[in-house]
């Protein structure tokens, strides 16, 4: 339902505003905060509205996540040996630094004041999610191994 009720908001955002000046996006996702900068209208109540509801429904769902961990972190410390509460220690470990830094661009490019947003910035923090979703890809490791090994030898 919140993803209903997101695609609606922004389509209706981006459908409010006129667009004027140059129609090139300098970024690798085409996102509606990008296509509200490029609008020759006013977008402060857009801008607002997006933040507040990407806030909310960001904050709904990490809670949710830390909510779920503090439940899993309870039955981990349950398991009587210690070889299998590092194991699933490990395993959590690794999929709640993915959501760390998932959430954390989300709250990096949304929920900063527009004054010192910078196009630079977004673009580095945007490919950070990309880049933990393909270490996920065996190659992808392989050849980060490779390349971390030949700068240990040189």
């Amino acid at each position: 339902m919140a993803g209903v009720v997101n695609a609606t908001m922004l389509t209706s955002c981006t459908f409010q505003v006129s667009i004027c000046g140059p129609s090139v996006i300098n970024h690798y996702f085409c996102d509606v905060l990008l296509l509200l900068r490029l609008s020759c209208t006013d977008t402060h109540t857009n801008e607002m509205l997006l933040s507040t509801f990407a806030g909310s429904k960001q904050l709904t769902t990490m809670l949710t996540i830390l909510f779920s961990y503090l439940y899993i972190t309870a039955a981990i410390l349950r398991i009587r040996s210690s070889e299998g509460r590092h194991k699933a220690f490990s395993t959590c470990a690794s999929h709640l630094t993915a959501v760390a830094i998932f959430y954390g661009t989300m709250f990096f490019i949304y929920l900063r004041p527009s004054s010192i947003s910078s196009v630079e910035q977004d673009q580095v923090i945007s490919m950070l999610n990309p880049l933990i979703y393909s270490l996920r890809n065996k190659e992808v490791k392989d050849a980060l191994g490779r390349g971390i090994e030949r700068r240990k030898f040189s």
